[in-house]
């Protein structure tokens, strides 16, 4: 029998179903891996918005990861929506050990500017999970905290992304959609290079989850033994996908459509 490819995502579960680790779960599915979760924090939203954020234990967070782990050849991981700094923490010391390759999206404020991440936890974020990340996926804003500058162009982005790599991670790609005239580009450094990925742009309303389908998407091409390149290519085909057959459902931002390969 064929090995199985099989990815974590560590995150906040969205009961609205967009984003966070139910859209992470079903990209691992579109996409014929199957998906492991560790739960960071619970929260109460749909496509209006977030209601209630509840965060679990540290050490219910970490014993997840591990449960998982013993049993299971995890091959590649994601982490998203981390919260506080106990959460950090938590995370940065169960996946430290592990050979799986490690997406970290730092989900610190979304695209639309909501604060996603406590304020004293950037610092752990930093200093703890940033430097165990074989990729890092922020978005204009999250890059732009991390940097601490105003992020205006293409060249920012590559500048940023420089800086960023700086403190620690071995590849990071920032994404360009927050910045008009970047929308559908996304900026790769890796081994002190720069690389451009560019899709033309999908004009929709409904793109939530959209961030986290996308380091989804290149954590289950990396479990399936891709090279980062062709990993990340794929992932954004994938989004490009969904944001096409985006749901419009609710009265506020829809998600993207998981399910749009089935549609032909």
């Amino acid at each position: 029998m064929a090995l199985i490819p099989i990815a974590l995502t560590i995150g906040g579960s969205d009961s609205g179903g967009g984003a966070g680790i139910q859209a992470d779960l079903k990209t691992f599915s579109a996409l014929q891996v199957h998906g492991c979760s560790a739960i960071t924090c619970v929260t109460a939203q749909n496509t209006r918005g977030v209601e209630r954020v509840d965060a679990l234990p540290p050490e219910a967070l970490r014993a997840q990861v591990e449960a998982v782990t013993r049993d299971l050849p995890v091959a590649a991981l994601k982490t998203g929506m981390l919260l506080n700094q106990g959460l950090i923490e938590a995370t940065a010391a169960a996946i430290a050990p592990l050979a799986a390759a490690r997406v970290i999206d730092p989900v610190m404020v979304s695209r639309a500017g909501a604060v996603l991440l406590e304020p004293e936890a950037i610092e752990a974020l930093k200093a703890q999970l940033l430097p165990l990340a074989d990729l890092l996926t922020p978005n204009v804003q999250e890059a732009r905290l991390l940097v601490g500058r105003p992020l205006e162009s293409a060249d920012d982005l590559e500048l940023a992304a420089e800086r960023i790599a700086a403190l620690g991670p071995k590849a990071v790609l920032i994404k360009g959609g927050g910045l008009r005239g970047l929308r559908g580009s996304d900026v790769l450094w890796r081994d002190g290079r720069i690389q451009w990925f560019r899709l033309a742009p999908i004009d929709t309303p409904h793109s939530h989850g959209s961030g986290c389908t996308l380091s989804a998407a290149i954590t289950a091409e990396l479990a399936r033994g891709a090279a980062l390149a062709a990993a990340i290519q794929t992932a954004k085909a994938f989004v490009a996908g969904g944001l096409r057959h985006a749901l419009a459902i609710g009265g506020g931002q829809g998600p993207l459509c998981h399910w749009h390969q089935a549609l032909g």
